[in-house]
């Protein structure tokens, strides 16, 4: 009985949280309905229903599919390497002075300095297909570098101790202690970096001009005065970023269960 209360609050929520973001969504569409009709020139802003219907044009053709999987590689790459060096970053940082005075003067610099500076000197050192790759992952890395650190900052010093006492070893207290208390915030890191991925990398696909490339697409539609495929392109990346972060959310939180860790509150089953 209990169980089946639980699973209908649960079924409750789902619906009403799916509900209110349906609500959202035609909220904010009609608003652009609205803008579209006050200003009255295409050029400037094309409507709801001319953008779908471009869209319904080009998942049509190969070219699309071949240029968003380009463009997802390219991101996701920089992603997961920005999430790698980030982690191993704030390792450093927080368990040995020496990394911490080398490092943490290089990640002021990075989180200082303006992504499009990056994105340029990119251009000059490495070829144009790998600074999406490049910008991305230094977008995600001091994200990463910030709340792992801060995880780790965060862990129970009493839980610490204890598996001291009972002689956890260095591998038993990484994967007991610090992983439950770090994985909150790598989760958090991940979500939001995710969206910082695809701003920085479609950015640099823009600057360098990338054949193949949803920046490379909105470039060539901004050239052109082509507001509808601007539009569209634009909506693509927005969909594309807000499905990964999603997947990457659900893939961290069941990795975290199947190991058995704990997400409290944040957890909302999903």
């Amino acid at each position: 009985m209990i169980s089946i209360i639980k699973n209908k609050a649960k079924n409750k929520k789902r619906f009403r949280r799916v509900a209110v973001g349906t609500f959202s969504a035609l909220f904010w569409v009609a608003v652009w309905q609205c803008v579209y009709l006050a200003v009255g020139q295409e050029i400037l802003v094309v409507s709801p229903a001319e953008v779908l219907r471009r869209l319904a044009e080009l998942v049509c053709q190969w070219s699309f599919w071949l240029t968003v999987l380009l463009s997802m590689c390219r991101i996701s790459k920089g992603f997961f390497l920005g999430v790698i060096f980030g982690s191993g970053a704030a390792v450093l940082t927080e368990r040995f002075s020496l990394g911490n005075a080398l490092l943490r003067p290089f990640i002021g610099v990075v989180k200082a300095t303006p992504v499009a500076s990056f994105i340029i000197l990119a251009l000059i050192w490495m070829k144009t297909s790998q600074v999406p790759v490049f910008a991305s992952s230094l977008i995600v890395f001091p994200i990463v570098w910030a709340n792992v650190s801060e995880g780790i900052r965060k862990t129970d010093r009493g839980l610490l101790q204890m598996a001291k006492l009972y002689r956890f070893g260095r591998l038993g207290t990484v994967r007991r202690v610090y992983l439950p208390s770090v994985l909150p915030y790598f989760t958090a890191a991940c979500t939001t970096g995710m969206g910082m991925a695809w701003k920085g990398g479609v950015a640099a696909e823009v600057l360098s001009s990338l054949s193949m490339s949803l920046g490379g697409e909105i470039y060539s539609a901004k050239i052109y005065l082509e507001t509808v495929n601007l539009f569209s392109w634009t909506a693509v990346v927005i969909v594309l970023s807000v499905l990964l972060e999603r997947v990457l959310l659900c893939a961290v939180r069941h990795a975290g269960r199947r190991y058995g860790f704990y997400f409290g509150e944040k957890d909302d089953g999903n």
